[in-house]
């Protein structure tokens, strides 16, 4: 039986396949693995180079950019390992990641994703456990009034001692390693995701089902973080994120995870939130950019959501 099957998808990062792949092979040494490429419609030589680099290792190759989830999800059909991993190409793996990982998990039959401790190539520590998203801790989060609600946790919770083993709500999903189990019960990614908000809402599925999603400290992933988004449009330089996808994918996930209640809610702290930004930008000229962004951001939130028709159905 393979031990791990590695799902990688491709989008205009060739410069980063040989060094990603490269590093994950070394760290296979003695596992049963296998890799599973698929190529979102990439316009550099992404192809060219899977098929020369890796020709024994699967291919699908999309005309069209049919989103990160969906991807993955056609290279599971193919997956027979015990473990699926999903695997970024702007991730680059330790030589102990994969060995390290596998032997958490099949010591801990509860752990069903599985997430591990992730750098930049500075060595700054990245979110890598996180807390679910709530209308309300979105709302403290954007508008600075968390610093009053100490006791609400925020999505990127960074306080605490990343050195041991902890229990999260959803982990990146750069390195995302899933039991073959959880993947029987509740599948894999919700396919309404084009990008973003598909590992939070597959954790937030698997944790309901009763398993366990773990932060494992004791291996370290190099991410780069939004490479595959540059060739796609602008990315917002504090989340490093497509705006337009990031507000829709939030929206849907809202929706499906909280209802009509919980999407309602979502939109009514949007629009005090950005109201509270142009009314700083106004009122201090100095940050007059914070009035724009924050109408910007209500003009394209507002639009998604009559595009969605209210969060229920995806634009791509």
């Amino acid at each position: 039986m393979v031990d791990v099957s590695v799902l990688i998808v491709s989008y205009n990062t060739s410069y980063l396949l040989s060094e990603a792949v490269g590093k994950l092979k070394i760290a296979s040494a003695g596992l049963t693995t296998e890799c599973i490429f698929v190529d979102n419609a990439s316009v550099d030589d992404s192809v060219a180079l899977i098929k020369q680099e890796f020709p024994n290792d699967a291919l699908i190759i999309n005309t069209t950019n049919v989103g990160f989830g969906r991807a993955n999800n056609q290279a599971l059909a193919l997956a027979k390992g015990r473990y699926i991993l999903l695997l970024n190409t702007d991730a680059f793996v330790a030589p102990d990641t994969l060995r390290k990982t596998i032997a958490y998990m099949d010591a801990n039959p509860g752990c069903g994703i599985l997430g591990v401790r992730l750098e930049g190539r500075d060595g700054d520590l990245q979110p890598c456990a996180r807390y679910f998203p709530t209308p309300f801790n979105r709302f403290l989060q954007r508008t600075g009034l968390h610093k009053l609600f100490k006791g609400v946790r925020l999505v990127d919770d960074m306080a605490w001692d990343h050195a041991d083993v902890r229990q999260c709500d959803w982990v990146v999903g750069c390195y995302y390693m899933i039991r073959r189990e959880v993947i029987e019960q509740v599948g894999l990614f919700d396919p309404r995701y084009f990008l973003y908000f598909e590992e939070v809402d597959h954790c937030y599925a698997a944790k309901s089902a009763g398993w366990d999603v773990v932060f494992f400290p004791d291996t370290t992933v190099v991410h780069l973080g939004g490479e595959s988004a540059k060739s796609s449009g602008e990315i917002s330089k504090a989340g490093r994120q497509l705006s337009a996808l990031q507000i829709e994918s939030e929206l849907l996930y809202f929706r499906k995870n909280h209802g009509l209640r919980g999407i309602a809610t979502h939109i009514f702290l949007v629009v005090c939130a950005d109201l509270w930004g142009m009314l700083k930008g106004v009122a201090k000229p100095h940050r007059f950019h914070e009035a724009r962004t924050s109408w910007t951001h209500l003009q394209l939130t507002y639009s998604l959501l009559c595009k969605t028709r209210w969060a229920t159905k995806p634009t791509h």
